[in-house]
């Protein structure tokens, strides 16, 4: 009697012309490299008693990304709240272009309040300039930005364009810290959520601030 193929190799590889195997459960994280081309999918299994329930994670439950693996130059999206929150880890030269362009943007001390929390609002909006996080949608509406993180012109952006995010439904641009260009139709810069790292700095735990507030 013949048996059903296996789900996957001895690597772990999905073959993606079998049926799927409702045994297993996979937490799926994006990244993309920052000059805009290149894309890597991992799928990673899981637990499912280690990691918050779908319900739970659209009721808010934190969402603990491990950033260990993310190389310089690249973004990764996970999800938080039915929410796609970015998690880039800049390099230096990206870091320390963030201030000269700091008179082309709508609130470059991120002022406005709603969407920075106090410990946010520096020249990085981030905990540690290496690692920007926020959360993926656009502050006009809705839309969600996509990453143009080439510097230089291209189709649709100014010639100078520092690296950033630019949202096709109504032309709103963002930088690499997050923050709108002036005279944008989004009003504001875009939403920086409660995060903590590891003591090793190895994860990210998105929907809990240093005091453990949820």
């Amino acid at each position: 009697m013949s048996q059903h193929p296996t789900q996957s190799d001895e690597q772990g590889a999905v073959d993606p012309n079998l049926p799927p195997d409702p045994s297993r459960r996979f937490w799926v994280a994006s990244a993309c490299t920052l000059g805009g081309v290149a894309g890597v999918a991992t799928a990673v299994p899981f637990v499912g008693s280690f990691a918050p329930s779908e319900k739970a994670k659209a009721a808010g439950a934190p969402v603990e990304a491990d950033i260990s693996g993310l190389a310089e130059g690249q973004m990764m999206t996970v999800e938080w709240r039915g929410k796609p929150v970015w998690i880039v880890r800049r390099t230096k030269a990206e870091i320390e272009a963030l201030p000269k362009h700091d008179a082309e943007l709508a609130d470059p001390q991120s002022d406005r309040p709603g969407f920075t929390p106090e410990w946010a609002k520096n020249e990085y909006r981030s905990r540690k300039p290496e690692y920007f996080v926020c959360i993926g949608i656009c502050t006009h509406l809705g839309c969600s930005p996509t990453a143009h993180f080439q510097t230089g012109a291209q189709p649709g952006l100014p010639s100078d364009w520092p690296g950033g995010w630019f949202c096709p439904c109504h032309g709103s641009t963002f930088d690499l810290a997050g923050r709108v260009f002036a005279n944008k139709p989004a009003p504001d810069n875009l939403e920086i959520p409660p995060y903590v790292f590891s003591a090793d700095g190895s994860r990210i735990t998105i929907g809990v601030d240093e005091d453990n507030k949820a």
